[in-house]
């Protein structure tokens, strides 16, 4: 639906990275296939390793990967927008979702301050709860979340489950009333907090104990 209305500006994200280096095929190096991304933010979010890039050719182009940042990407000049779908059985009890490493999202938002690009960047969430109905899947509900709306202390960060942020999408807070400018620093400081609790729970749980018999 997205891409037929519009043809331009909707892809997959390693559709996007195809056409950009098929239309730029004279750009081969890695670095100068990185440059093509028109923000530095939206390079690291959406760039694949520097190996698979600088292998990448037409007639080896990228396909889908789980660990893509996004389902659906919406770019028009200077822009780009990631588009997250997350689906869920409503009839049963299930952990939330991996919504996003918080580590990827602590590096976007150091890209962000660093290089001033706080409108270039848009991360959205679809939340798709459906049911069994016969042979077929049926929707029961859907729902939709900016992560630029959510305060960031409401993150939950799973340290045990590769860092993931996990929450249902209709579990996410959308109370930010700041810019993107202010919502990167208080995310920071909640990813810092978040780590520096881990690294004591850590220490407290797994190094102290065993001290008096190193010592």
């Amino acid at each position: 639906m997205l891409k037929g209305e519009y043809p331009d500006n909707v892809y997959k994200q390693f559709e996007y990275l195809n056409e950009l280096y098929r239309k730029n095929s004279k750009m081969v190096t890695a670095q100068d296939r990185y440059d093509l991304v028109q923000s530095l933010t939206a390079a690291y979010l959406l760039n694949r390793g520097y190996k698979p890039t600088e292998n990448w050719t037409p007639e080896s182009p990228f396909e889908e990967k789980q660990s893509d940042t996004a389902d659906i990407l919406y770019h028009r000049p200077g822009y780009y927008e990631l588009i997250d779908v997350k689906t869920h059985n409503k009839h049963k009890r299930s952990q939330p979702p991996n919504i996003i490493s918080s580590y990827k999202l602590a590096m976007m938002c150091k890209y962000m301050i660093d290089n001033e690009e706080y409108g270039t960047v848009g991360l959205k969430y679809i939340g798709v709860e459906w049911e069994e109905a016969g042979d077929e899947l049926a929707c029961t509900n859907t729902h939709y979340a900016d992560m630029f709306k959510a305060t960031p202390s409401t993150l939950y960060i799973n340290w045990a489950a590769g860092l993931q942020i996990q929450q249902h999408v209709a579990d996410f807070d959308q109370s930010w009333q700041g810019g993107v400018d202010e919502w990167v620093v208080a995310y920071l400081k909640t990813f810092v907090h978040s780590a520096r609790n881990r690294i004591k729970v850590m220490d407290d749980n797994y190094v102290k104990p065993f001290l008096p018999y190193i010592s």
